[in-house]
């Protein structure tokens, strides 16, 4: 059986660039689908990451105040995806929010008090990794709530959220979707990665055994939660690399930052990955 083709130590020493590379891999006869891939994601990262530092320099500039939620089941890549947004923004006017269970204190008051307290300052942007949400999906499910606190909640979060986009704070609510072969995978991927095995806990695991209660809460938020003044912006994200460049884009172009016609890559998200939330919608969980 012929040898398959590899690259040796002295074919990294000759590059200079990942152009060079890939034509040595070409001349090699090596498949470079996946190369060719990985060099458009952090050619597009890069570009799409320079709009992001304008338009946090136009927030700043201009006092908005911009909240971005991220929310799926877990395992869809909500972390992964702030990390991309956040890494080369100003920290002085930028907050990552991932609030831990509640306190003793903290379940006597209103629920959305807690949340209130880490909304954005003028000239801020503030990425939730998850939110009050958590009332609507991941406590019913888990039974962290009660049916007479969770039917408050469903009656109250568009109040609030309308408050809000009256009150001029921009609100960006991301779903991130994927299917449950997908989670299963990346669950099995955390626990052989001993960097990543803290964030596998055993409400992950019931997730995969819930996942049909899980479905069900969802679409009553959505379908109680998704407003004209608030939506909802599902992400098909069973790849994780394409979602984080396409919300990436969404959030660009909901905004006229100066700059923004000089940008070097598309800034227009693809329809097939994000779109707005519609009760006929194909998701994928």
């Amino acid at each position: 059986m012929e040898e398959t083709p590899k690259l040796s130590i002295e074919d990294f020493k000759k590059a200079t660039s990942n152009n060079e590379l890939l034509q040595i891999i070409k001349q090699k006869n090596i498949p470079t689908d996946k190369v060719n891939k990985r060099i458009f994601y952090d050619e597009e990262l890069r570009r799409l990451q320079i709009e992001l530092v304008k338009l946090q320099q136009w927030i700043s500039k201009n006092n908005k105040r911009v909240s971005i939620i991220f929310e799926g089941r877990d395992a869809a890549g909500k972390g992964g995806n702030i990390r991309r947004f956040t890494e080369h923004l100003n920290p002085r006017s930028m907050r990552v929010v991932a609030l831990t269970k509640p306190t003793n204190v903290e379940r006597g008051q209103w629920y959305f008090r807690r949340y209130i307290k880490k909304l954005p300052d003028p000239g801020e942007i503030v990425f939730f990794d998850r939110s009050w949400y958590n009332r609507a999906v991941v406590e019913p499910v888990m039974g962290f709530c009660t049916e007479a606190q969770y039917q408050k909640f469903m009656v109250q979060v568009p109040e609030f959220e309308h408050m809000l986009y009256e009150d001029g704070m921009i609100l960006i609510k991301f779903w991130f979707s994927i299917s449950k072969e997908e989670q299963l995978t990346r669950f099995n991927a955390r626990l052989k990665t001993p960097l990543k095995r803290w964030k596998f806990s055993p409400v992950d695991k019931k997730g995969q055994e819930l996942w049909d209660t899980y479905s069900y809460y969802k679409e009553q938020m959505f379908s109680k939660t998704h407003t004209s003044y608030s939506p909802w912006i599902i992400v098909k994200a069973n790849d994780k690399k394409i979602a984080r460049l396409e919300c990436i884009r969404y959030v660009l172009s909901q905004f006229n930052y100066e700059g923004k016609e000089e940008a070097s890559t598309s800034l227009f998200p693809d329809p097939n990955i994000i779109m707005r939330y519609y009760r006929s919608s194909n998701q994928i969980d």
